[in-house]
């Protein structure tokens, strides 16, 4: 069985797939927490892994995107203690199943590039990728399966931290839009001022990215909050939560084959 984690600064997914097959039959979200030891992070993901009844012993291959450096050596430490396997982690810059023609390949985060492989495995190419994390980022990738370039954004969370958390009066809200955008209390202003507005920001960039690129590429939104804004915009086509998974199982299977980590 194949274990792919997807490390991000806020959350981690973890997914499991079967051997020689690309169906995702498991798959978590927790929080990332640099903080804790290889120990820690073992006796967790077995605790997770006992809870849908996936045996750790079953892992025999592991392969990991991460943009939190710090945690690298803790994750192979273990997978190499708790399932016997090393991890392949994906390097951008040297992964050969698409092509990344940026200014600076290296730089490209790893958790986007696995976004964009399992974006135009499931809905081709030109595609514009919409991952809805710790920041928004817009991924445009060309009708050659090209990684073009992105442009970043605050993500939901932090927008909605930086404002609440800095203004006294204002309290936190939930994530669902009000039935008009003209608020008539404090609660109900706030929650068209940012899901609406998240709306229009993702509109506005997904049509100068489709302009620029000249095609009207197909958009597909990802990541925990990606239905959020998905349920009020129109041109969000899909929404899948778990691309960076589905991207790292065809890594693992392209570079490295069907055969066991071990």
């Amino acid at each position: 069985m194949l274990l792919a984690i997807d490390v991000g600064n806020t959350e981690t997914k973890l997914g499991c797939f079967m051997d020689g097959s690309d169906r995702l039959v498991q798959h978590w979200r927790v929080t990332t927490e640099s903080r804790r030891t290889a120990d820690e992070y073992g006796a967790f993901f077995t605790q997770l892994f006992a809870t849908a009844g996936v045996k750790a012993s079953a892992i025999d291959a592991v392969v990991i995107a991460s943009v939190v450096p710090r945690l690298d050596r803790t994750l192979q430490a273990v997978c190499e203690k708790f399932f016997s396997v090393t991890p392949r982690f994906l390097e951008p810059q040297h992964q050969t199943l698409m092509p990344i023609v940026t200014d600076r390949a290296a730089e490209v985060g790893a958790d986007l590039v696995a976004a964009a492989i399992g974006g135009v495995a499931r809905y081709g190419a030109p595609l514009i990728v919409v991952s809805y994390g710790t920041a928004t980022v817009f991924i445009a990738i060309s009708a050659a399966s090209e990684y073009l370039g992105v442009a970043i954004a605050p993500g939901i969370n932090i927008s909605i931290d930086a404002l609440t958390g800095g203004t006294a009066k204002l309290p936190q809200i939930a994530l669902d839009a009000p039935e008009r955008a003209i608020g008539r209390n404090t609660v109900e202003a706030l929650q068209a001022g940012f899901i609406y507005g998240f709306v229009g920001q993702t509109e506005a960039i997904v049509t100068r990215m489709r302009a620029e690129m000249g095609v009207p590429a197909r958009v597909v939104a990802t990541g925990g909050l990606a239905d959020v804004v998905a349920r009020h915009s129109t041109l969000i086509q899909h929404v899948d939560p778990y691309l960076g998974l589905t991207g790292l199982q065809l890594f693992h299977v392209k570079e490295h084959g069907k055969t066991s980590g071990r």
